[in-house]
C-alpha cells in the first residue's frame, strides 16, 4: 500500500493539460467524453482512497465500532503517516458526501422547477414561454423538450430560430447533461478536477453549436444565433426562470469558433503534438491512478482481513 494510497489524491494535476488544449485542438465531441471519463475515473479513485485512510484512521479513535485488531501495529503500517492521515480523512470524505449529496439534489431541483414552470404548457417537444426575458434551455426527461421564450423568438431571425432550436436538440440527443453533472460530482470529490468541469461546459456547448452548424447547414447563421442570444439575454429584464437556462459558455470564442472551419472529427490528437502529449498525460495519470486505488484497497484488505479476528 505505501504512499500509493496518496498518488489519487494529486494526479488530477496530470489532466490540467488536456483540459486546456482540447477544447482548442480536439473536435468537441472527442473532448467532452474524454474530459468527463478522466474526471469520473480520477473523482472515484480519489474517494476510494479517502475511504481506506478513513478506515484507518477510525480503526485508531476510541470507542469506534471496528474490530479492535484492524488498529493492529501491522494495520497502520500499511499507510504512511497513519495517525495524521487517517483522521484528516474522516472530514474530507464527509465533507465529499455531503457536497457531492448537495450538488445532486440541486440539479435534481432545478429540473423540477423547470418542469413545474411547463405546466399549462401544451405537451409538445417545443414549449414557448411566455416570458420577456430572452431564453432557452434544454430540458431532459422522460419526454425530451426544448423551452425557448417568446422575449428570445421575437429578437432572432427564422434562421436563427432554427439554429436555436438546433442547438438545444442537439443537447438532448448527446444527453449533455449527464456529462455536466459527472464533471460537477467529480470537482465536488477533488477540487484539483475543476478545471475539468470548466473545460466539459465549453466544450458541451461547442458541440451543440457544431450540430446545429450541420443541421442549418450554415455556420455563420449558428454564429449569429448564438451572439444574439447573448446580446438578448443582458438586456432582458431579470427573471426567475432564466437561471435555468444554460450559461452558454465563453461566447466571444465560440462565435470565433463557428466563424472558422470545422473541427476536425479525429477522436484522438496525434502523439506528437501538444494536445497528444498532454491526452496521453492525462491517460497515464488516470492509469496510475486507477492502479494505485486497486494496489491499496487489495493490501489493506488483506491486512484487515488477516487482522479480524475469527
Amino acid at each position: 500500500m505505501g504512499v500509493f494510497v496518496f498518488l489519487p489524491l494529486v494526479l488530477p494535476l496530470s489532466a490540467w493539460p488536456v483540459a486546456r488544449l482540447a477544447e482548442h485542438h480536439l473536435h468537441p465531441r472527442a473532448a467532452t467524453w474524454l474530459l468527463s471519463v478522466v474526471a469520473a475515473v480520477l473523482a472515484l479513485c480519489s474517494t476510494l482512497c479517502l475511504g481506506l485512510l478513513m478506515v484507518v484512521g477510525t480503526a485508531q479513535l476510541p470507542g469506534n465500532p471496528l474490530p479492535d485488531g484492524w488498529s493492529d501495529a501491522e494495520v497502520r503500517a500499511a499507510v504512511p503517516y497513519d495517525g495524521i492521515a487517517g483522521r484528516i480523512a474522516i472530514p474530507a470524505l464527509v465533507a465529499v458526501v455531503a457536497a457531492g449529496t448537495g450538488t445532486a439534489l440541486r440539479h435534481r431541483r432545478v429540473r423540477r422547477g423547470a418542469a413545474r414552470a411547463l405546466a399549462g404548457l401544451p405537451d409538445t417537444s417545443v414549449a414557448v414561454l411566455p416570458d420577456e426575458a430572452a431564453y432557452a434551455y434544454a430540458l431532459p426527461g422522460r419526454r425530451d423538450r426544448v423551452v425557448v421564450t417568446t422575449g428570445l423568438l421575437a429578437g432572432l431571425a427564422p434562421a436563427e430560430r432554427r439554429a436555436v432550436f438546433a442547438h438545444e436538440r442537439a443537447h438532448l440527443t448527446g444527453r449533455h447533461h449527464r456529462f455536466l453533472l459527472t464533471v460537477q460530482l467529480a470537482a465536488r470529490a477533488n477540487p484539483f478536477l475543476r478545471p475539468l468541469r470548466t473545460a466539459v461546459a465549453y466544450s458541451t456547448e461547442r458541440w451543440a453549436d457544431e450540430e446545429a452548424a450541420q443541421a442549418v447547414g450554415d455556420r455563420r447563421t449558428v454564429a449569429r444565433a448564438v451572439g444574439k442570444s447573448a446580446l438578448l439575454a443582458r438586456v432582458s429584464p431579470a427573471a426567475s426562470l432564466a437561471q435555468f437556462a444554460d450559461a452558454g459558455g465563453p461566447v466571444p470564442r465560440r462565435v470565433a469558433a463557428l466563424l472558422g472551419p470545422a473541427p476536425s472529427p479525429r477522436t484522438w490528437p496525434p502523439a506528437f503534438t501538444a494536445v497528444g502529449l498532454a491526452a496521453w498525460t492525462a491517460t497515464a495519470g488516470t492509469t496510475v491512478s486507477a492502479l494505485s486505488s486497486a494496489n491499496a484497497t487489495v493490501t489493506l484488505f488483506l491486512v484487515l482481513h488477516a487482522a479480524t479476528p475469527m
